[in-house]
């Protein structure tokens, strides 16, 4: 890759102190820039006076955002973007990522660059253990902690207080990947390769590779797992008809012996003007918190314009309370609906209303406290939290949030 005039001795003595971050730096592109030193992509811009700074802290900067291209955290923010919708925090993402890049340099012997914001004081700052920075790296991805951040209102305002103090400021930007861009399991083969790297050499970046949570592939997010399931529900598949031999008999029957017996007619199959429908039932008895309703509001809304599916949405508690009809134009009005909460939650009438509906699949967000009767018809998918109880019939998915 091409380097950029200012980084140019950095780089170099990164290669001395830290062969393995260094070998992720020849992936990276590096530019001088107007403004301030930024990641961009898959791209590093360096700011006027860079190569002034003292060469410990040049080393240091340039490793740090080295790092946030080899962890794909612009990319991971625009993922994660789109996931949480409008509540979205940017500031909030690049405190995370920047928690993890600098406990991580920092334990690699690095000269942290200021404002040194770091994982085990964010962690401390929303009332989370972080005795051990070193277990702390190996608990936490960027995308759990800043979900953490995210959901819960006092680690929203712990997080903004620490950032406050540290005089925080944005330098993740995401797009402008390039023609060029590698994919997550590249970057993955590359950072091995890296701690590999470091372990040969004893120093660095690689004695830590294999003990950083970030480092790995992310999980698979509650809601990819929800679209799989709904999609893998709402396909269609093609059904018998009397009305067209199946091909199979067709050819038997040209091929067959004239005095031989006639071949048994075979019906065949074809698509039909069927249109999937979609029942969402959603839990507002006052076990479930706002954020979550939210959450699940609005990847309903992706999955139902995604599928170009009729969409019934059903408030419920001990009753449905609200209920509203969609089209996939219209499922950005789920977020906009009234609907009570508080109350005690039952699914028995929910499972009522939505046998009426004859839906291609039901999914219930809920906490699974509450009766639920005999199974129904169709498909039943429960989202619900990790400590939620078994449901009686369907399909169990447990949030990761």
């Amino acid at each position: 890759m091409i380097h950029a005039r200012r980084a140019g001795t950095a780089l170099a003595q990164l290669g001395e102190v830290d062969p393995g971050l260094a070998s992720l730096a020849l992936w990276c592109r590096h530019r001088d820039d107007p403004g301030p030193t930024r990641t961009r992509g898959e791209t590093i811009l360096y700011a006027p006076g860079f190569d002034t700074l003292p060469l410990a802290r040049q080393v240091g900067l340039a490793a740090h955002h080295v790092l946030h291209i080899a962890l794909r955290h612009a990319p991971r923010q625009e993922a994660f973007a789109e996931r949480i919708g409008p509540g979205f925090d940017a500031e909030l993402y690049n405190l995370a990522a920047d928690a993890i890049v600098n406990e991580t340099l920092s334990l690699a012997g690095h000269v942290v660059p200021p404002p040194a914001v770091t994982l085990a004081d964010l962690l401390a700052a929303i009332g989370e253990d972080a005795a051990d920075p070193g277990a702390a790296l190996a608990a936490w991805d960027v995308e759990r902690l800043a979900l953490r951040l995210h959901r819960d209102e006092r680690s929203r305002k712990g997080a903004k207080e620490y950032g406050d103090r540290k005089a925080f400021a944005r330098d993740l930007e995401g797009g402008d990947a390039g023609e060029g861009a590698q994919s997550p399991a590249e970057w993955h083969g590359h950072i091995e390769r890296a701690a590999e790297i470091g372990r040969r050499a004893g120093h660095g970046f690689g004695a830590l590779g294999a003990a950083i949570a970030d480092t790995g592939p992310p999980s698979l997010p509650w809601e990819l797992h929800l679209r799989r399931l709904m999609a893998r529900a709402l396909s269609e598949s093609p059904r018998q008809t009397w009305r067209r031999p199946a091909s199979r008999w067709v050819a038997l029957h040209g091929a067959r012996d004239r005095t031989g017996p006639e071949p048994v007619f075979e019906p065949g199959r074809q698509r039909s003007n069927w249109q999937p429908r979609i029942v969402i039932g959603l839990d507002t008895s006052s076990s479930i918190e706002a954020h979550m309703l939210a959450l699940f509001v609005a990847e309903a809304g992706l999955v139902a314009r995604r599928m170009a599916a009729e969409t019934h949405v059903l408030a419920f508690d001990e009753a449905v309370h609200t209920t509203r009809k969609l089209t996939p134009g219209q499922v950005g009005e789920i977020a906009r609906m009234s609907m009570r909460t508080g109350g005690g939650t039952s699914y028995l009438d929910l499972l009522a209303r939505s046998e009426a509906l004859s839906p291609s699949v039901l999914v219930i967000l809920t906490d699974l406290d509450g009766p639920a009767g005999v199974p129904p018809r169709f498909p039943v998918i429960w989202v619900a939290p990790r400590d939620a109880p078994d449901p009686p019939f369907g399909t169990l998915l447990r949030l990761d949030t």
